[in-house]
């Protein structure tokens, strides 16, 4: 591998402009995707997910309380020239549940045996948040599978915050309450906009009643409450990898939003200085979930990132320094 040469610190990329956030070309909704959805069993479980395209393999992983519709803005452009794929997690969407305990661990062997069912031997790899996290595993279990990485507010270090226990003890405690009163208002909250900006919110977005409605629709709908959620809270809590991440041998890309409340932009510089060829790229303004978000810029950046970011010490579209 080259010798890594560090990128210079430009600040927020765009820190002060706001014209684009939630801004839509709209092209996912010119696509059946019922057409597109399949269904292969893995672990002797049915699980859903959807490809478009043809070319090199993108696959798209979620995070935690989605579903593979977070990439919703993202898959059209990429199927253009890429053959995209993005599934439910099992515990998640409509993949069921694993016969065995969900683990950080478990996911990214998982990951690995559903690129083998699809055929799939070398792949681009982004995760959101948890989905983050099993893309790492991936990269440093199985190098030759992931030719590019990249970690989108990944949840890596979630299990250090001193609210991590706190919280997998709450939603443990509620867990079948909320459950409940989720699955039965879903419908009811994805149509009322003022009843589903706060579940955004909770979410990690950051101005819900910017994103387009039916888009934020969309987003509750298939974030229902699954089983699979309160085992891989309590997986995210309990997996350390930072001190495997120096593993990780290609091309990482990570990508976080300046005001991610859920998982703090610090950890997008620890992810920087601890993976060898890593560059790192902060959206101002930004949540948790900037492919949502911000999908235009995200999909530049990805695409800039996927093209012509391959050797070490190349620039994309901005290196930041860490937010104050």
């Amino acid at each position: 591998m080259a010798s890594r040469r560090r990128l210079p610190s430009l600040g927020l990329l765009n820190p002060g402009s706001d014209s684009d956030y939630g801004v839509s070309d709209g092209a996912w909704l010119d696509v059946d995707w019922r057409e597109h959805q399949h269904w292969v069993v893995i672990d002797g479980r049915q699980v859903n997910y959807v490809e478009l395209g043809s070319g090199p393999v993108l696959l798209l992983v979620h995070g935690l309380g989605a579903a593979w519709q977070c990439w919703v803005e993202n898959i059209p452009e990429f199927a253009r020239d890429h053959r995209v794929i993005a599934m439910d997690l099992p515990g998640f969407g409509w993949s069921e549940m694993p016969e065995g305990d969900i683990s950080i661990e478990y996911y990214g062997q998982w990951l690995g045996r559903f690129a083998d069912a699809l055929g799939v031997q070398s792949a681009s790899v982004v995760g959101n948040s948890m989905g983050g996290f099993i893309a790492a595993e991936v990269a440093i279990r199985r190098p030759e599978l992931v030719e590019r990485l990249s970690l989108v507010s990944a949840a890596i270090f979630w299990q250090e915050y001193r609210r991590a226990q706190p919280l997998v003890m709450f939603a443990r405690a509620t867990d079948a309450y909320i459950g409940r009163a989720i699955a039965g208002s879903s419908e009811l909250v994805a149509l009322r906009p003022r009843l589903r900006a706060p579940a955004l919110v909770s979410a990690g977005i950051r101005y819900p009643h910017r994103l387009p409605p039916l888009l934020a629709a969309e987003l509750v709908r298939s974030a229902r409450r699954t089983p699979g959620f309160l085992p891989a809270l309590e997986a995210l809590a309990k997996f350390p990898l930072r001190e495997e991440l120096p593993k990780i041998s290609c091309p990482t890309l990570v990508v976080w939003g300046a005001h991610d409340h859920l998982v703090g932009v610090r950890d997008a510089a620890k992810m920087e200085e601890s993976i060898p060829d890593a560059r790192r790229v902060v959206f101002g303004r930004t949540g948790h979930v900037p492919m949502v978000e911000r999908p235009q810029r995200f999909n530049r950046v990805l695409r800039e990132f996927l093209e012509a970011g391959a050797e070490a010490g190349e620039p994309v579209e901005g290196a930041v320094a860490p937010i104050a």
